[in-house]
């Protein structure tokens, strides 16, 4: 048994005749860039040096993203090497000349400091700016121009290669989402697995839905461009008394004796509206109940949706068939930020 134990009767515990002392805080190591003025300067331009190998590295990756586009298997490699090797770089003089800083120019002096409560008090507080300040001084980030400049420098450039490969992550949208593949004389086609067939507006009557879809649709060879196109092409016929249509005189060209084409797609989160309650002319989307009011411009009564569904201006052509005036004259299905802009 030591002879820092003793023994109770109780069982066995530990006392402490001879506790550890503190060791205390060990000397003070002073560098090189603490003693001389010109280590100092040299240490400043080294950290400038590799927060300027960041920036280089980060314009290095941009061009390795542009100048490799991804179109085979080599360009691939090289779009990979290229963006690694310079985000590594950009990375890494970051990280390098933040540590050969601290290593080199801030204070190095060891701080031991008794415990307190939580609270802090308003004197520590103040001191606690005070050592901020003083931190400032020390470090020489306000005074040394170089370091600082560099630093901003290499922290505005970092995230760019990051922001290119975010801002490319799926095909560019363009135009896309403003525009379908209806056009001037385009006729109105049934939407069907066999085949549409063209609607003459004898064919439709009052109180008839028609799902409608451009007869262009079926030139479009590749499948999966052709679903993409029908998705945003999908149209609601329907023919309503002409005297229950609330038209505004500037659209009142747009119907045919009370035949009416909208959009099928909500503007809420894009489901297809396919519900139409006769007696009061009301379409309504499944997925949220948002309900359109078909006599005056689909104009939202109820549901979250926020804007109309868009209209699509028809006519009949020489055989009596329904065609298309053009496209439609906003954006359909979901608002979107800048559905606005031309």
């Amino acid at each position: 048994m030591s002879e820092i134990e003793k023994v109770y009767p109780a069982g066995l515990a530990t006392n402490i005749q001879k506790p550890i002392s503190d060791p205390g805080i060990e000397p003070h190591r002073v560098r090189m860039t603490d003693k001389s003025e010109k280590a100092a300067r040299g240490a400043e331009q080294q950290i400038a040096v590799m927060f300027g190998i960041s920036i280089v590295g980060a314009i290095l990756a941009i061009w390795g993203f542009f100048a490799f586009p991804i179109d085979s298997l080599s360009d691939t490699r090289n779009n990979t090497l290229w963006m690694g090797i310079g985000m590594a770089l950009s990375l890494l003089g970051i990280g390098f000349g933040a540590v050969h800083w601290a290593k080199t120019l801030m204070p190095d002096h060891e701080v031991s400091e008794a415990r307190h409560q939580a609270r802090t008090p308003d004197e520590a507080r103040a001191q606690a700016i005070e050592i901020i300040k003083t931190a400032d001084a020390e470090s020489g980030f306000t005074r040394r121009k170089l370091i600082r400049r560099s630093l901003y420098g290499a922290l505005a450039v970092f995230p760019l290669p990051a922001l290119v490969i975010f801002g490319d992550l799926g095909p560019q949208v363009g135009n896309t989402l403003k525009q379908t593949i209806w056009k001037k004389g385009v006729r109105l086609v049934r939407d069907s697995h066999a085949g549409g067939t063209p609607i003459k507006a004898s064919e439709v009557t009052l109180g008839s839905v028609f799902h409608v879809i451009p007869e262009n649709l079926k030139d479009i060879e590749d499948h999966g461009e052709r679903l993409n196109q029908k998705a945003k092409a999908a149209v609601l016929l329907v023919r309503v008394d002409p005297a229950d249509l609330k038209e505004d005189p500037a659209k009142a060209s747009w119907s045919y004796d009370g035949i009416v084409a909208y959009s099928k797609i909500c503007t809420h989160v894009g489901c297809p509206v396919a519900l139409y309650e006769q007696h009061t002319h009301h379409l309504l989307c499944p997925c949220h109940q948002s309900t359109f009011d078909l006599a005056d411009h689909c104009k939202v009564i109820f549901g979250p949706a926020a804007r109309p569904l868009p209209q699509l201006a028809i006519e009949v052509d020489a055989e009596g068939y329904l065609v298309a005036q053009g496209d439609f004259t906003e954006p359909v299905g979901p608002s979107f930020w800048d559905m606005r802009q031309s």
